[in-house]
């Protein structure tokens, strides 16, 4: 049997089933063989003339094995329109009269052809074999003889049979064929006008086909069955046969489209109408309704997601559509929501829609956020890979600076291994010049020409020096002028020589010898009392037979390049060590410290996980109990990212659910891959009311992981003190480290100070003189520099207010630093900065909070915002009460210091804004690891070996008597907010505890400074081993007292901060403390404060007391002292722990960044 498919190749005819349209004729036709049915279908458009293509599927009976196949073809009209003439379809006797008329075998093959008068598609469906006459053709076998030559020509001759009946293979072909028919038929209504139509022919026809095939199938005489290649073949067949015929309806589909877009007006259209992801589509542009319909070239430019993804431009081909049609095929990504695109000549002609582009919607595949995320992990890869390429630089570039430097120092190590050796030579050649070979009556060698390796005998004659009276005789000698040490060690044996009283000892001479040295003892090292050293000069003598000197010399240098080298290395692998061993610790330090920061605040809030990474969704849990929002029905989560600034904006609010930890409630929020911090608010109702937003600093808290790096942050600092070229006080410590901190953070930070005539150079690198600039009459000078890593630009006004030899102590102070502060907020304005902070400091640059809003706010610096730091409240309360009023946020240096001011005038008006800081220390300034001033480099692991050192060295410089007992050190400047009379008491306390006391410091004022003059003398006179005071500023000592002490006393009567206890516990040193501003804040009494200590996430760490009088600070020391001599391990576990506490700017300086922040919202 033989079925032949002849038709175009589909893709789509979905919506053409639903559309009456008159495209081809169907008809049925019967070959000239008994069982076979040929089907044929023949496109009419005469602009796109496909190529047809013929498929036969033959099954055919056993005596078919050796017929050749019958091609049979369908001839293309290649008229331009119309139908051809119809052809009526024959039955097979019909079909032999024909051939035997002298017809073409062909020419009954039914064929569609279009006719030049006529575009009306006509349609003829005839079936002229039924049911029984097929069966009875078959059985009979009625086949003409020539048919039957003809056959066995194209089959052959030993092909099984094409389908199994088993399973099925040929109804299926059947059925996929019919299924298109079906369709098909139901387009021509004309001719078959209903479902049940097309359901009668279709079931006759595979009825028919059916019969035909399983009687053709009962008779074969073979198995029956289909091999797997023969399968594949028929299957191909099937799939080729519906692509084709969907292709064909795909094309009158777009036929139609553009027919109705062309009456509409319509200038594009696409197809299909429904754009998806990932697949391909084609535009079609209308030229006519362009203003590019007299341009020969038509060209496409685009790209998808609001022209930010796979970026395009296509030329467009002239279609065969009525209407000036032209079209492209774009392939839409995945990613793609939207595809935006403009037409153009290939020049400078555009059509874009009237200026608005043109624009088709993706559906179903990514949403706007959707593709943001993508993009992100996108950036995120790039990033990645960009981080690993530029790790893999930096990689090489190290290993070649290793190189160089590791060549550099190689030839250092040669230069200086070659003077060393002619240093060497210089002497050894002197020695050899006056070494003798024998010397009479003392000693000789024999034999008397030896060499390298050789044993020989040294006789020494006892009586000739002062070992005459020895029991035993050594000799301790060595080669070269003793250049590796002892290396020969012998004992005396009595020779009976006559002539003295001869000894002698066998000694095998060094293989290098040029000269040996030696010396005679009483007995062997580290035993012999009396020796004969020849007056001091040792003995030596000349090896007779020793190598050639020149060969010697470049040995010895070679020698010695090579222990130079080895001692090299070893240097730099011990300082590589410690430097990785240093920046762990810090890293550590610094990773506990910022768990500590995001836990600090779990009693009202926290997040699960703790670490929230970027992609991520946190919990967040909110405990109102304990905030402004206590007891209000609902409560509302307000949250966004990067400091509310995120793309996506604030998101909308969320009921905050119970949770199931007691009184705290829980919202759930994803985490963006570009977000770097994550911020809210909490409030009583959905629309706002109440709000809890930390006291107007709202909630911060850092995300890692993101794609998005925080902005850097500009701050300038405006100071008149900064360490360590012009620190008085604590500020320059704050100043200097706390810009070094934000600037660890990734933030730009400058200090602008001024040039005094008394700063210490010697700390500023690169200095060098910038430009100048006139203002208050004068000229002023800027200069630039290093110092500690920071930027620092240095005011000179020509008006002699920084040249007076001091920073403070002038009678017009308050004059010379408002000059300074006016003149820097200038330079920042005519030098077109604009910082996003300026940061001032106590009275002394108090003026830039007033003379910034007054004068600079709204003329050139209106994004920057001011903070102001209080100090200290006892100096300049009047500005500081000014700076207050306008400085947008304020701080002060610890939180009850903070509580303690909060009544003063000039704080209490402003407290909505005040807030309380600590302050930290640099702990590369302060670190016992790498203090150069202490004897042994100690960490927490070794605290007890290396505070002890520490002590017996300070014992040692200062004069007191080495013994393990307690003691205290005193470190401060001597004035009355220091607690003088405490520090007085205390010192004759501990000398009672049998301990011991060192103090440094000096006193502003002349009579305390002479006070404590008469209290040194007294004591180093009665207490000269106990007690040492130091009335004077030394640094090196200060850090060999934090080391070397037990115990740090600071009794101060008010304190802001305070930095003293903070580096004790840095060196392990214990603080012994009264309770008053950062003190409290930072020292917990091991007896008293566990529970506090707990709610900052820390353990007790040292002793404290309330009073200001002797009672309160014995009550303090005396447990302090009990406690070392009672339990020394759990006082060497005191000092472990406290060293590693952080009490660095690691977490002030997260703080600061939060006030920073919250400055710029205002």
């Amino acid at each position: 049997m033989d079925v032949s498919l002849q038709l175009q190749r589909p893709l789509r005819f979905k919506e053409v089933l639903n559309h009456r349209t008159d495209c081809f004729k169907i008809r049925p036709f019967l070959g000239s063989l008994s069982f076979a049915r040929t089907i044929q279908f023949t496109p009419w458009r005469c602009e796109c003339l496909p190529s047809r293509v013929s498929l036969r599927v033959t099954a055919g009976a056993a005596d078919f094995s050796k017929r050749r196949q019958r091609r049979l073809s369908t001839r293309s009209s290649k008229s331009s329109k119309g139908f051809g003439r119809k052809t009526k379809l024959g039955t097979g006797n019909q079909k032999r009269d024909q051939k035997d008329n002298g017809e073409n075998e062909d020419s009954n093959i039914p064929t569609l052809s279009e006719s030049e008068e006529s575009n009306q598609t006509e349609m003829e469906s005839t079936v002229a074999v039924d049911e029984e006459s097929t069966i009875a053709l078959y059985q009979k076998n009625k086949v003409n003889e020539s048919e039957k030559e003809e056959l066995k020509e194209d089959v052959p001759s030993k092909t099984k049979s094409y389908l199994n009946a088993e399973n099925g293979s040929a109804r299926k072909v059947v059925e996929d064929v019919l299924g298109l028919q079906k369709k098909e038929l139901i387009l021509e209504n004309d001719t078959v006008s209903t479902s049940r139509d097309v359901a009668a022919y279709e079931g006759k026809h595979f009825t028919d086909y059916a019969i035909t095939e399983e009687k053709h199938l009962a008779g074969t005489e073979t198995d029956g069955t289909v091999t797997g290649k023969d399968e594949k073949t028929i299957e191909d067949a099937s799939a080729k046969l519906k692509l084709e015929m969907e292709e064909k309806l795909r094309k009158q589909e777009i036929e139609r489209l553009a027919e109705g877009n062309f009456l509409k007006g319509n200038k594009i259209f696409v197809y299909p109408q429904t754009v998806r992801p990932d697949e391909d589509i084609e535009v079609f542009f209308n030229r006519s309704f362009s203003t590019l319909n007299d341009e020969k070239d038509i060209l496409i430019m685009g790209a998808f997601n609001d022209w930010r993804w796979r970026s395009f431009t296509m030329r467009l081909n002239k279609t065969y559509f009525k209407g000036d049609w032209w079209s492209c095929q774009i392939h839409v990504p995945k990613e793609a929501y939207k595809m935006d695109f403009v037409f153009f000549n290939g020049q400078n002609i555009y059509d874009n829609n009237d200026k608005q582009d043109f624009c088709i919607i993706v559906e179903g595949g990514m949403d706007v956020f959707a593709f943001e995320d993508f993009l992100l992990e996108e950036k995120r890869r790039e990033l990645e890979k960009l981080a690993k390429e530029q790790a893999e630089k930096e990689r090489q570039e190290e290993e070649q600076r290793r190189i160089e430097a590791e060549k550099a120092a190689s030839e250092a190590d040669r230069a200086q291994a070659k003077v060393e050796t002619g240093k060497r030579r210089e002497i050894l050649e002197q020695l050899m010049k006056q070494a003798p070979r024998s010397v009479d009556n003392i000693w000789f060698i024999e034999p008397n020409e030896f060499k390298g390796a050789d044993k020989v005998k040294l006789y020494y004659n006892k009586t000739s020096g002062p070992l005459a009276h020895a029991n035993e005789l050594w000799i301790h000698g060595g080669h070269n002028n003793w250049c590796n040490g002892l290396t020969i060690v012998e004992k005396f044996l009595r020779s009976g020589r006559e002539g003295g009283d001869w000894w002698y000892a066998e000694v095998v001479v060094p293989g290098r010898a040029l000269v040996l040295d030696w010396v005679f003892a009483d007995g062997p090292p580290k035993v012999a009392t009396i020796y004969d050293n020849n007056n001091y000069q040792d003995f030596h003598a000349v090896v007779p037979k020793s190598i050639p000197e020149e060969m010697f010399w470049v040995e010895e240098e070679h020698q010695i390049f090579r222990k130079l080298q080895a001692e090299r290395k070893l240097r730099e692998e011990a300082i590589r060590a410690k430097a990785e061993k240093t920046a762990r610790m810090k890293a550590e330090m610094k990773e506990r410290t910022l768990k500590r920061f995001l836990l600090s605040q779990k009693h009202i809030v926290y997040t699960e996980p703790l670490d929230i990474h970027a992609g991520s969704t946190v919990t967040v849990f909110y405990n109102p109990a304990n905030t402004v929002l206590n007891g209000k029905h609902e409560i509302w989560f307000r949250c966004s990212f990067n400091c509310w600034t995120h793309r996506m904006g604030p998101l909308p609010p969320q009921r905050m659910l119970p949770a199931d930890n007691g009184s705290h409630v829980k919202a759930t929020v994803k985490v963006p891959l570009d977000a770097y911090m994550m911020d809210f608010v909490f409030s009583e109702r959905e629309d706002g009311g109440m709000f809890d937003n930390k006291g107007g600093m709202d909630y911060h808290i850092p995300v890692f992981g993101g794609i998005v790096k925080e902005p850097p942050m500009h701050i300038v600092h405006i100071a008149v003190e900064m360490a360590p070229i012009a620190k008085v006080g604590g500020l320059g410590d704050v100043v200097t480290s706390l810009s070094r901190a934000v600037q660890d953070l990734n933030h730009n930070v400058n200090i602008i100070l001024p040039k005094y005539d008394c700063l210490n150079l010697s700390h500023v690198k690169d200095l060098h003189y910038q430009k100048s600039y006139s203002w208050g009459g004068t000229e002023i000078k800027v200069w630039f520099g290093k110092v500690e890593g920071l930027s620092v630009y240095f005011l000179e006004p020509q008006n002699g207010f920084v040249w007076t030899g001091c920073v403070y102590g002038c009678k017009n102070d308050a004059e010379r630093f408002g000059f300074f502060c006016h003149a820097a907020l200038e330079f920042l304005h005519q030098g077109g900065l604009q910082p996003d902070i300026i940061h001032c400091h106590d009275w002394s640059s108090a003026p830039v909070a007033w003379l910034f809003k007054d004068h600079y706010m709204h003329y050139g610096l209106s994004k920057t915002r001011v903070v102001f730091t209080i100090h200290n409240l006892e100096f300049g309360a009047h500005f500081i009460g000014k700076a207050m009023a306008y400085a947008d946020k304020a701080t002060t240096v610890s939180h009850t210091y903070s509580k303690e001011v909060a009544g003063n005038p000039a704080v209490a008006p402003h407290l909505h804004k005040f807030h309380g800081i600590l302050n930290g220390i640099d702990l590369d300034i302060w670190d016992p690891y790498n203090d150069k001033f202490i004897p042994v480099p100690y960490t927490s692991e070794n605290v007890v070996e290396g505070k002890r050192a520490a002590k017996e060295a300070l014992q040692q410089r200062l004069g007191l008597k080495k013994s393990d007992h307690p003691l205290v050190g005193i470190i401060t400047r001597l004035t009355h907010q220091k607690g003088i009379h405490l520090i007085k008491h205390a010192i004759w306390n501990t000398l009672k505890r049998n301990g011991q006391v060192v103090l440094l410091g000096s006193a502003p004022d002349p009579r305390i400074q002479n006070d404590f003059v008469n209290l040194a003398n007294q004591l180093h006179s009665s207490h000269s081993d106990q007690a040492r005071l130091c009335l004077t500023y030394d640094e090196p000592l200060s850090h060999l007292i934090y080391a070397g002490a037990d115990f740090i006393l600071v009794p101060s009567i008010f304190e802001p901060c305070g930095l003293t206890q903070l580096t004790a516990m840095r060196y392990g040193s214990i603080p012994v403390v009264r309770k008053t501003g950062g003190l409290y804040d930072t020292v917990f009494d091991v007896d008293d404060d566990k529970a506090r200590a707990e709610a900052q996430g820390l353990e007790p760490n040292g002793f404290n007391f309330d009073g200001a009088d002797g009672a309160g600070v014995d009550y303090a020391l005396n447990r302090a002292i009990s406690a070392w001599y009672d339990g020394r391990d759990w006082f060497n576990s005191l000092c472990k722990r406290v060293m590693e506490q952080d009490w660095s700017w690691n977490r002030p300086a997260l703080d600061y960044m939060e006030l920073y922040h919250a400055a710029k919202k205002y």
